[in-house]
């Protein structure tokens, strides 16, 4: 993986471990099977549950997800080992993709760029896996990563999901 600016590849299991850690463009740390949807820092733009939306018609004022951001164009990771069931556009999450991870968990990666996706249905995944690209598609306002867990079909919090994990989301 050559992080923002040069290409995206799948990351074998053997080599997605929690020595892959750094800055903006190297692969996220994992921790077990687990693992950050974005290397290095990030900024956190919005949290999960209700929120006050003022000057967006579109936003959900019961946001389903965890939105967090580095810039236009960062790489987006799987977080976890399992298989993508949906990669592509997907009404207000834009470009996104969605992994199943078994028991009933999946993740999902919204807002990516337009042909920035390295993934497709079928595919297998490891966390550290690359799947695209930061972007502004679907229902949003400036480029992010829209990251939401959902249990039996329903969103849950990601950030004691992945704090479970090891994995603390600030």
């Amino acid at each position: 993986i050559v992080g923002v600016v040069g290409p995206l590849v799948a990351v074998p299991a053997v080599i997605a471990s929690s020595s892959m850690v750094g800055a903006v463009g190297t692969r996220p740390p994992v921790v077990g099977e687990w693992g950050y949807p974005l290397s290095g820092g990030y900024y956190k733009s919005d949290g999960f549950g209700w929120r006050s939306v003022k000057d967006c018609s579109y936003c959900s004022s019961d946001h389903k997800g965890y939105d967090m951001s580095q810039k236009c164009g960062a790489t987006i990771y799987a977080a976890g080992p399992g298989r993508v069931i949906r990669a592509g556009a997907w009404g207000t999450f834009g470009n996104a993709v969605q992994i199943e991870h078994g028991g009933g968990v999946t993740t999902i990666y919204g807002h990516m760029m337009w042909n920035s996706l390295v993934v497709e249905s079928g595919m297998d995944v490891v966390a550290g896996t690359a799947l695209g690209r930061e972007g502004s598609t679907g229902a949003s306002t400036g480029c992010h990563l829209h990251f939401e867990v959902r249990a039996g079909g329903v969103a849950i919090d990601p950030a004691p999901f992945m704090a479970e994990r090891g994995l603390p989301l600030k």
